[in-house]
């Protein structure tokens, strides 16, 4: 049976050599089924080898979190409420121990259940089964840690640093709690219900669900609720569970190894016993060679027996994997899409992803299918529109949730849940207000975040003093007044001179405060520069009656300018102004004795006292000036404009004003040149004028409005309530009394129109504004009135009215308030509002307080019978109503005021705060562009004006608060009938759209249809995936087997308990081939293998009996970062970050790159606190702001939380301190190197004690090197071995820890005792922004030159790398205080003495030889690096630069360790070292290997001899290190080492790495 053979068994049940199984009815043809199948087994060869399978699990450090307590996490996200309903709910579990772990996650499910939809409960069972919470338990943990818990207590309180475990001792520690300092409070933290500062505060450890816990928790429930504490909770685990948490989000690869060189350790290791569930993967589809073997179980399951047999065949006749020939492999992506849209619509996906992820073992038989010639005719027309829509080009990959572009490259799993949550709760909000299916989807992807404008204030306003005018100041006579001169080009960066004002400056200043002089001169400046700036002053000075120039420098010098403009002109009075401030010395204020004395000076026939005094006739516009800043909002003092636009606080500092100001009038000449060109304007407009009627000028500009923090109220629930039943109201849920009362109002808009016209567009209204107020005191009507004054001009407004009481409400105290409702419920919407506004005057108000009647002030046309009798018989309970309303939902105090605009609310408004006319005009003008998009798409849904009205209001608050702004993708572009895998949603359900776009033989979609199974488990989805396949393949397009590690929910045993996993299974595996396995993890996380003796790196299943269990460890979650100084905006080079606890600072640290001033920090879930490093680093510079941290900004004490799973990236802004300006960090001074023993002795790994380390620093040799799989681990222990024969001097060896094998790292403690060297292991995550390795080999090759300038302490001078597979026969000593001659390294060139290799050197020809210039090509087996130079060119951030350009080409840097500094000779000088530092007999000749100082096992391209054999050939003593190694660790393994057996590891190694590299 060598060659595969297609069995076609004609049965009706079964196609085989397809992929479609028919159902079977009768039991007759089971009989022909078993017969057929008896004879395909009876015609086997017996099988001797058994099936191979390989495993691999990922597991956190922490203990598992109970599930309980990370259901209350993902509640807590939802909103709060829903946490403390949920800990309400399951404060005591009521299972006893005897429940199973199935029991104990329905009761869990169950209650979570009642508080959410659907769909989210679906993504809490996802969310469970990615255990996605479990850091943000854990950090909890950590927290706890710290405080610490005290003894054997299960749950306890801390009152402002007072800890106790007794419910009965809060009121002792309550009595004085305020005279405590307040504890800080995380951003994550669980308050109830929301802080009140006043109060006490009372943090709660404790464990949902436990007896401890409830006792505290009711007790801090009612003290709440009360009013007297602010009750915080935080988890913590008393009994932590002996188990780890499996992890899943990762995927893993077995890539084929070329096995050109042999690099297998010949070392025997065992296999694992593999756990039997592992193995009975129970796969629906389980399709081998067009065999449906899952269905066929499930259709004939009396012949499981004989199936399996048939089953283990096929998988070997196939996994043996022959190479294609060249005209196979042509075709393989259209052949495999083929097949998979072959398959029937429901296991499409599976088959995907089992042709995928099993590439390499399928291709053979993939190579049979037959191409429709439709479908690739469909797929081709496709490609053309990928191109032109998306940039994709045929093998590229797209993937499209509801519009949003998913990278899975870059978006962990984590975060795509956090899309699909959020997705989920604007579906649904959608479908709950009645919109479905396509009409729903229109919707979502309307981009309703208002658009980031400026807004200006208009400057046509007399209470400015222009100093010139460029249109007719005689100044600029000579310049062209044609606008066209726009359009003239000119050279880059020119400012044109043209005679209109199409650039206005304008200052606002306070003239006695110290800043103006300063922002004065540089208006000067442009002045005197001919700058075409239009330059304008206000003066803000005190506008009281009784101000007095004589008493008050600011008036004065007010009236002052005035008299001389009006004496001269305002060009004069401002030059007066500047010599006034002349006179004014450095650190003085501006006194009246300045002012006169100029006066005096120049115009000396006045009296100086009539013109300041206080019957000056020269004040004429001083209380203007102020009310046009008070207009204006526009902020604090000083306060510069161009074009209206206000500048920002920070660039008003003199040298930027300058720069920033150039800027906007070159920017703004693009602006210009465009409306000029496009006839908007023209010479004879007032350019003025146009650049005002802009729609971002606004009368007022109001921060509160622009803020880009905004929140919304939730009016999305089904509402069947009003606000007439006050008992009933109470006791609503807070969405639900948000839709009661927007249910109960009745609305005032521009002109009562009635509902005649349903489709007319002016009868949709889509802006609606609620005042609320208390309309019975004079603060809330006046915001009343001022709305209305403002209804008169909009017809896109309606308005309704809240009433929020501020005392409590009698019929005495709400008489406004009953007549507003009594008018709006009975009168005509234009008799209403005419009566509204009558009430909200002043006179009114005072004229009912003195008794006049309510109907006194009735108007025309109303109907006062139906008024009287309404205003008579109401009573309170809408006031009651409205004021729960206010104070649960809007979260106001009695009387506060707010103004709700389509759902989000502007406030709580300041007492004395004014809100007036234009400021709701501003508002309208923010919201009215997202509300027309809206009432667009709803006017198409035709329902009435009311309805409709309310529909638009409901979507804009919904969309605007939980839309994120992203630009989704209209994807309706075509149905592909013969190129798309189609699911078709549930019915009447809410859907996700997802569209994927992929090549089915790429690594993409390896993943991809892992991602989408689980996804159409989750999720009701309308699905298309459209095959983007490649044409003409010229080599195997995936040599690798993949697993993507994710399930839909937690798996159980059949005994109820907790399945083991999730787990990468890799099943009948191929035992030819040569394995290499690695794991792609999220960018933030760092994992190491734990607990495995076999070579990860070299698995060859062949040689192993059972199976191989890889377990990997989450060792660090990495918290990312970039730091620039403030003042240069550069990054600060070798500056040193730590990150640490409150009682030591410095755990782990790191140095700042040049490159995006990027840093890495490794810790655990926790709090830590980052600060910079004692020495050189603190005492030069300070942290001056963070962004993205827990601390609130302007803190020094910087606080990072690390919660979850997901990336955690800060911004940390440094400033230099005042008296360190011109110092460098990267200096030729030692000061940098102190602490340096400190840190070494403390991070010391085996060797003498700490104590009697008094070693001058110079005298120890910092080796670096890398290894990966056991026989280079080998390698380095025999170099290690040999450095040491031969050197007197102490040795501290460097290993890059990514790759290590748990068995290297658990014996290097042992060795370094014995042998008395140092070690540390260093480990760095490749920076997500630097072009990613897909290949091992190739992404250690880059670890060992990009990053040397941040693997090492800066205390590290100088660092020699060795190889592995090096033989040292020389001190290295003498290699270390070499001179390099400037250079920051020095490396070994290739020997050029054996001739036969000729043939082989390539850097003789072609590009090396052009780009060389006759210099040396130098190999990378052994280089010194002087690091004090390194880092000071920054030869490791040029390093990367080039990296970065050069390795997008796949063709580049083939060797990249080698090619990149050789590349770099020109701008990172390279010294060559001495020949003899480096022999090998590829390149050497034999005569030279007598005076070798190291022998390195260069590979050989022409005998192509493996490792083992080289070094036993040509290194006589490596035998002799061998031996004496093994022997050593025999004695190891077999615990004859009485000294060391005993001692637990932690014991030998006094810390596991060095300081800066300890576990948090």
């Amino acid at each position: 049976m060598g060659k595969s053979t297609v069995f076609p068994i004609e049965t009706r049940g079964v196609e085989v050599g397809g992929t479609a199984v028919q159902d079977v009815g009768a039991e007759k043809h089971n009989t022909g089924i078993l017969a057929t199948v008896a004879l395909v087994c009876l015609s086997f060869s017996i099988v001797n080898a058994d099936s191979k399978a390989v495993t691999t699990t990922l597991t956190t450090k922490w203990p598992s979190t109970p599930l309980l307590l990370e259901a209350s996490e993902f509640l807590a996200e939802e909103n709060k409420a829903k946490f403390w309903d949920f800990v309400d709910a399951t404060q005591i579990h009521p299972g006893n121990h005897e429940d199973t772990d199935t029991a104990y996650y329905h009761y869990i499910l169950q209650k979570a259940g009642e508080f959410l939809t659907p769909v989210q409960t679906n993504l809490l069972k996802f969310a469970l089964s990615l255990r996605a919470y479990s850091a943000t338990v854990q950090t909890f943990q950590q927290i706890a840690a710290e405080e610490p818990p005290p003894e054997d207590c299960s749950a306890f309180i801390n009152v402002h640093g007072e800890k106790s475990c007794n419910p009965d001792h809060l009121e002792v520690l309550l009595q004085s709690a305020l005279e405590r300092p307040k504890p800080y409070l995380f951003k994550g933290d669980h308050v109830e219900p929301s802080l009140r500062t006043e109060l006490p505060v009372v943090i709660l450890y404790g464990e949902v669900g436990t007896k401890e816990f409830s006792r505290f928790h009711k007790l801090l429930r009612s003290k709440s609720d009360a009013g007297s504490v602010n009750y915080v909770l935080r988890h913590y685990i008393a009994n932590p569970s002996g188990e780890k948490v499996f992890l899943s989000g990762y995927g893993v690869e077995l890539a084929i190894k070329s096995t050109e060189y042999k690099a297998k350790d010949d070392t025997q290791v065992t296999g694992s016993e593999l756990n039997a569930t592992v193995m009975n993967e129970n796969d629906p589809v389980d399709e081998v060679q067009g065999f449906l073997f899952g269905k066929l179980k499930q259709l004939y399951p009396e012949i499981q027996e004989q199936l399996k047999e048939l089953r283990k065949h096929l998988v070997e006749s196939t996994n043996e994997m022959a190479p294609l020939k060249v005209w196979q492999l042509q075709d393989l992506s259209f052949q495999t899409a083929a097949r998979i849209l072959a398959a029937p619509t429901n296991d499409a996906l599976m088959v995907m992803r089992d042709l995928s992820q099993n590439f390499p073992t399928k291709a053979r038989s993939i190579t049979r299918t037959v191409v429709n010639s439709d479908m690739r005719k469909e797929v081709e027309e496709h490609q053309q529109y990928f191109k032109e829509t998306f940039g994709l080009h045929p093998g590229d990959s797209a993937l499209f949730i509801n519009g949003l572009n998913i990278d899975l490259d870059v978006q962990d799993i984590f975060s795509v849940l956090d899309l699909l949550r959020n997705e989920a709760r604007l579906m649904e909000g959608l479908h709950d207000l009645g919109i479905q299916g396509d009409e729903l989807h229109d919707l979502l992807k309307l981009n309703v975040q208002p658009a980031d404008s400026d807004y200006g204030v208009d400057i046509r306003n007399p209470a400015i003093y222009w100093i010139n005018n460029l249109e007719t100041d005689s100044k600029y006579s000579t310049w062209s007044s044609n606008v066209q001169e726009l359009l003239r080009p000119t050279f880059l960066g020119v400012i044109r001179q043209i005679r209109k004002n199409f650039h206005n400056f304008v200052l606002l200043v306070d003239p006695s405060d110290e800043s103006t002089p300063e922002l004065l001169k540089t208006a000067e400046m442009f002045y005197t520069n001919d700058i075409p700036l239009r330059i304008g002053l206000v003066f803000v000075v005190d506008d009281s009656d009784e101000a007095d120039g004589l008493k008050d420098p600011g008036v004065a010098l007010f009236r002052a300018f005035n008299f001389v403009a009006d004496e001269l002109d305002n060009m004069n009075a401002f030059q007066t102004i500047i010599s006034i401030y002349g006179k004014v010395k450095e650190g003085e204020k501006l006194a009246i004795e300045h002012i006169i004395a100029t006066l005096e000076k120049d115009f000396s026939n006045v009296e100086v006292s009539s013109i300041l005094g206080a019957d000056s006739a020269f004040d004429r516009n001083r209380k203007e000036c102020k009310e046009y800043y008070k207009q204006s909002g526009l902020g604090s003092l000083p306060i510069a404009l161009y074009n209206g636009m206000p500048f920002q606080r920070e660039q008003l500092d003199p040298d930027e004003l300058e720069t920033v100001t150039m800027h906007k009038i070159l920017d703004n000449t693009a602006y210009f040149q465009k409306v000029v060109y496009l006839g908007e304007l023209n010479n004879d407009q007032d350019i003025l004028d146009f650049i005002m009627n802009q729609p971002t000028i606004v009368p007022r500009i109001n921060s509160r409005i622009l803020s880009s923090e905004r929140e919304y109220l939730d009016l999305a629930a089904d509402a069947h309530d009003g606000v007439d039943d006050y008992s009933h109201f109470a006791f609503l849920k807070s969405e639900e009394k948000s839709a009661a009362v927007a249910n109960s109002i009745s609305y005032l808009s521009k002109r009562g129109m009635s509902s005649r016209e349903i489709y007319d567009d002016k009868y949709i209204r889509p802006l609606t504004f609620w005042i609320v107020g208390d309309f019975d005191d004079p603060s809330g009507r006046q915001l009343l009135y001022e709305s209305l004054k403002h209804l008169k001009s909009s017809s896109n407004l309606r308005i309704g009215l809240i009433n929020n009481p501020s005392r409590e409400p009698t019929q005495k105290n709400t008489v406004v308030a009953r007549a507003i409702w009594a008018a709006l419920n009975t009168q005509s919407v234009n008799n209403a509002k005419n009566f509204i506004t009558k009430l909200a005057k002043e006179e009114t108000a005072k004229a009912l307080a003195e008794g006049a009647d309510i109907i006194e002030f009735a108007v025309g046309g109303m109907d006062n019978d139906a008024f009287k009798k309404m205003f008579e018989t109401l009573n309170l309970d809408f006031i009651l109503s409205h004021s729960s309303f206010c104070k649960d939902v809007v979260k106001l105090k009695g009387g506060q005021r707010t103004v709700i605009s389509n759902g989000r609310i502007v406030g709580p408004l300041e007492e004395d705060e004014i809100f007036n006319q234009n400021d709701f005009h501003l508002l309208e003008s923010i919201a009215i562009e997202a509300a027309e998009k809206i009432k667009a798409k709803i006017r198409m849904l035709a329902v009435e004006e009311d309805f409709a009205c309310d529909l638009v209001m409901k979507v804009d608050a919904l969309l605007s608060s939980k839309s994120k702004g992203e630009a989704r993708i209209d994807l309706q572009f075509f149905e592909g009938q013969l190129s798309a895998v189609k699911l078709r949603p549930k019915e009447e359900q809410v859907y996700f759209e997802v569209v994927a776009i992929t090549d089915p033989v790429t690594r993409d979609a390896q993943r991809l249809s892992s991602f989408l199974l689980v996804l159409s488990q989750l999720v009701n989805m309308n699905l298309r995936v459209f095959m983007n396949c490649q044409p003409k393949l010229s080599e195997m397009p995936l040599k690798s087997i993949y697993r993507y590690v994710m399930e839909p929910e937690i798996t159980f045993t059949a005994a109820g308990s907790f399945a083991s996993g999730p787990v990468a299974k890799f099943l009948d595996m191929p035992q030819s081939p040569l394995f290499t396995l690695i794991i792609n993890t999220p960018e933030s996380w760092m994992v190491e293998s734990v607990h495995t003796s076999y070579d990860l790196d070299n698995i060859y299943l062949k040689e192993i009996d059972g199976g191989v269990a890889a377990e990997y460890e989450l060792e660090y979650l990495l918290l990312e970062g970039h730091c620039y100084d403030v003042s240069t905006g550069q990054p600060p080079r070798g500056l040193q970050i730590t990150l640490g606890t409150n009682a030591n600072h410095e755990i782990v640290d790191t140095i700042v790159m040049a490159n995006l001033g990027y840093f890495q920090l490794k810790a655990n879930p926790g709090a830590w606190v980052l600060s910079l490093r004692k020495g050189r680093s603190e005492d030069i510079y300070k942290i001056y702001s963070h962004d993205g941290t827990d601390s609130p900004a302007g803190t020094d004490e910087v606080t990072v939380v690390l919660n979850s799973f997901k990336s955690k990236i800060i911004k940390v802004k440094v400033q230099k301190k005042a008296d360190k300006m011109n110092e460098e960090l990267l200096s030729d001074g030692n000061a940098e190197n102190e602490g340096f023993w400190e840190s070494i002795k403390r991070g010391l790994t085996g060797g003498p004690k700490p104590e009697e380390l008094k070693l001058d620093k110079e005298d120890v040799i910092n080796i670096f090197s890398v290894a990966s799989g056991h026989l280079y681990e080998r390698f380095l222990r025999i170099m290690m071995l040999s450095v040491l024969k031969h050197t007197e001097t102490p040795v501290k060896f460097w290993f890059l820890k990514n790759y290590l094998s748990p068995t290297f790292k658990e014996f290097i403690p042992h060795m370094a005792k014995k042998y008395g060297f140092q070690y540390e292991l260093v480990q760095y995550k490749w920076p997500r922004w630097l072009h990613q390795q897909t290949e091992k080999q190739r992404i250690i090759w880059g670890y060992k030159i990009l990053f040397l300038d941040v693997l090492f302490p800066l205390a590290v001078d100088k660092i020699l790398f060795v190889d592995a597979d090096q033989i040292v026969r020389a001190d290295l000593k003498e290699l270390r205080d070499l001179d390099l001659e400037g250079a920051p390294y020095g490396y070994t060139p290739f020997c050029e003495s054996r001739k036969e290799m000729d043939g082989y050197r390539f850097w003789r020809s072609g590009y090396w030889a052009n780009h060389l210039q006759g210099r040396k090509y130098h190999i990378s087996a052994l280089y010194v690096v002087d690091l004090k130079k390194f880092r000071k060119i920054a030869a490791g951030d040029r390093l990367r630069g080039q990296y970065q350009g050069l390795s997008q080409d796949p063709n580049s840097l083939s060797n990249l360790d080698q090619d990149l500094p050789n590349n770099m000779i020109h701008q990172v000088p390279i010294k060559s070292l001495p020949q003899h530092w480096l022999w090998c007999e590829t390149w050497c000749d034999e005569a030279s290997k007598k005076r070798a100082k190291t022998i390195d096992l260069c590979n050989n391209p022409m005998t192509k001899e493996p490792k083992l054999e080289a070094a036993v050939r040509i290194v006589p003593e490596w035998q002799d290190y061998d031996q004496e190694l093994k022997q050593f660790q025999r004695m190891f393994q077999e615990g004859k080492m009485n000294e060391l057996t005993p001692a637990r590891k932690e014991d030998v190694t006094s810390t596991k790495d060095h300081v800066p590299h300890v576990e948090l």
